[in-house]
């Protein structure tokens, strides 16, 4: 069956389909992993978004039980140059075709991802419309669709990703792994968070209480934890008002960590303000600088927004803690007096890379101390 990418800008891309046929919009990006695929189109993060994988061969090692990062696909839409028919892995269940179309989720192949790629990083990410289907769909219909679509500046998409209430995690990082001693309690906001995130947190020893965006400082504050974080999530943080005004109200309570859109909204809360990058940053193989230390780490990163480094607090507490080296954007925040930090990437990244786990074990001796008072 026939594919076709329109982009908002009238360009049009066309393929084969390989996933459900149908029609979707979204904001078309690319990702430049070259594993992980899995991981990438169950991330919340990734909600309302086409995503164009820059590596050329994609489903290599198939689809398994256990490499997902919550309970469906977000993505609407995976364009590859092409897909693997005949994956090989001892852990693989299903082709990613067959998990595309079981998720009814269009995945167009035979794309010029590398045209594609380079049009996005010059005239910046936007929106577009997939077609897959018998027939010929109409391209002048799908760009007019796209042009329609209220993209995701000012728009809360994570309303549309949180849990529906509160609950607890308690699976491990490694599903084999023996039991582990219950040290700290957490709150963790789910903005859209990741399973991998949870994972860790409670493989180091965390009782995990994840709790919907729209939850009140009161209510986190009757749970009474040792420390809070603040995960990822799609869309613009600036339109996730209630979420600033809970972290703003939980300065200074318990500790802190965010990650990704929890990075921005706490950026948000302190006074700073964000923007959209042009095609953003997404992939495991961006360098980060540590400012206090020097060192250079490998990140994984997803994301569009990003907090303005101008716009950062002159209070005397607020310090921007890391640098990322591509682009001189911010990537990571502290202030000591407020008792948080936070970054912009991914350090529960999976399959990897693994630089900054070391953030992990920083908050839990946060929580350390804080159980300690």
């Amino acid at each position: 069956m026939k594919g076709i990418a329109a982009l908002e800008d009238g360009t049009i891309f066309e393929g084969e389909s390989f996933g459900a046929p149908g029609e979707s919009i979204g904001e078309v990006v690319f990702n430049t992993s070259m594993t992980g695929y899995q991981e990438i189109l169950t991330d919340p993060s990734y909600a309302s978004q086409i995503i164009t994988m820059t590596y050329p061969l994609i489903g290599n090692y198939g689809i398994n039980d256990r490499d997902v990062e919550s309970s469906r696909v977000q993505v609407r839409g995976f364009l590859v140059r092409e897909a693997c028919a005949y994956p090989s892995n001892f852990t693989s269940r299903i082709s990613l075709a067959a998990y595309l179309q079981k998720n009814n989720i269009i995945g167009i192949q035979d794309i010029d991802t590398r045209a594609l790629t380079r049009h996005i990083r010059i005239r910046g990410a936007m929106k577009a419309a997939l077609w897959a289907g018998e027939g010929n769909g109409t391209p002048d219909d799908l760009v007019d669709k796209a042009r329609a679509w209220e993209g995701l500046v000012g728009v809360d998409c994570v309303k549309h990703v949180t849990c529906g209430r509160q609950y607890s995690w308690n699976e491990p990082q490694e599903k084999d792994a023996a039991p582990v001693t219950r040290r700290f309690s957490v709150v963790a906001f789910d903005f859209g968070i990741k399973y991998n995130i949870l994972r860790i947190l409670a493989s180091m020893g965390c009782s995990v209480t994840v709790v919907p965006a729209s939850i009140g400082a009161d209510e986190v504050k009757a749970l009474n934890p040792d420390g809070i974080f603040l995960s990822n999530g799609p869309g613009d943080p600036a339109a996730v008002t209630y979420a600033i005004d809970t972290i703003r109200s939980l300065f200074g309570y318990r500790p802190i960590f965010g990650i990704c859109l929890g990075h921005q909204l706490i950026g948000i809360a302190l006074g700073a303000t964000t923007f959209k990058l042009k095609f953003g940053h997404r992939g495991a193989n961006h360098p980060v600088r540590n400012i206090q230390t020097g060192t250079v780490e490998i990140t994984s990163q997803n994301h569009g927004f990003c907090v303005d480094i101008d716009s950062l607090p002159s209070n005397g507490s607020t310090v921007m803690t890391h640098l990322n080296l591509n682009d001189r954007t911010c990537e990571g925040l502290a202030d000591k007096e407020r008792n948080l930090f936070c970054v912009q990437y991914h350090p529960e990244a999976s399959p990897g890379p693994h630089d900054s786990g070391y953030l992990f074990e920083r908050f839990m001796e946060m929580c350390e101390n804080q159980k300690g008072k």
